[in-house]
């Protein structure tokens, strides 16, 4: 049978789990005026804080994950992936065909969330921590019964905290190894930056400042010229020059190979995990 089309002009939204990934994600659909705060809900059952965090953007506060199913035109579970088939035998006997169901849960494959919560219309998005941000990278990849406007709709909500591309869930264990792993690398080369310029006599606060705005700086350029990040690195490093000087230091020590092996690592535990 055909799904219900999801009303674009009126539908809500409701997260299943009220942790920091949910609170990016409503926040982001909130400030871009994807969704008004209003047609935003969710559950939280003791902690306070997460309470106020959510009741501060305007996010309607229910009372249990079963009132945010009933409530609910689209239903993203964001709890963790140990708890996802629990949660989902839960609200089982409240799923309809009318229900977009998306899950942003780590390593919890289209076809278990299908089997515990009896429901083909699911969509499964991966964002990462700079979604937090505004800047996430995240892929999606639409279930059995989801339709292309039921994409359309949550590349929508999801590109409102950042980029997002479709790709096959056969991809997703290195995507997990990329874009989800993929940002604590860049913290690590920032703190090491850093380190660097204290070594060669900078104060701390500045050196750490210089190497963040470097790397965001960098990322910017390759995103925004369109030019191959080979290019982009002969563009600055002159012949007998300081830049040269330390890419040769860096191809001596192997960095290119280091950052291909911690994507292909991470890639294959993501696989074991899952």
């Amino acid at each position: 049978m055909d799904a219900f089309p999801i009303p674009a002009e009126s539908f809500i939204l409701g997260f299943i789990g009220a942790g920091k990934m949910a609170e990016s994600i409503a926040k982001g659909v909130a400030k871009s005026g994807v969704l008004p705060p209003d047609r935003i809900c969710t559950a939280v059952h003791s902690n306070l804080k997460r309470r106020d965090a959510f009741e501060s953007i305007g996010v309607k506060v229910l009372s249990d994950n079963n009132a945010v199913v009933e409530y609910s035109d689209v239903v993203v579970f964001s709890v963790k992936p140990q708890v996802v088939k629990d949660v989902a035998m839960q609200i089982r006997p409240l799923l309809s065909r009318k229900k977009l169901l998306v899950s942003v849960a780590a390593g919890v494959k289209l076809k278990d969330l299908q089997e515990w919560t009896g429901h083909s219309r699911f969509i499964r998005v991966m964002p990462n921590t700079p979604s937090a941000v505004g800047e996430a990278a995240t892929v999606m990849s639409l279930g059995g019964t989801a339709t292309e406007e039921d994409g359309e709709l949550i590349g929508k909500l999801f590109g409102s905290v950042g980029k997002i591309w479709r790709a096959d869930e056969k991809l997703f264990d290195a995507i997990t190894g990329l874009s989800g792993s993929g940002p604590a690398y860049i913290f690590l080369a920032i703190e090491a930056l850093a380190d660097g310029g204290v070594a060669a006599g900078l104060p701390r606060e500045l050196a750490l400042g210089l190497a963040s705005q470097t790397v965001l700086g960098a990322a910017s350029m390759v995103t925004k010229s369109g030019k191959h990040p080979g290019q982009l690195k002969d563009d600055v490093a002159s012949p007998g020059g300081t830049t040269i000087a330390g890419i040769h230091e860096l191809e001596k020590s192997g960095f290119r190979g280091i950052l291909m092996n911690a994507v292909v690592a991470a890639a294959k535990r993501s696989r074991e995990l899952s």
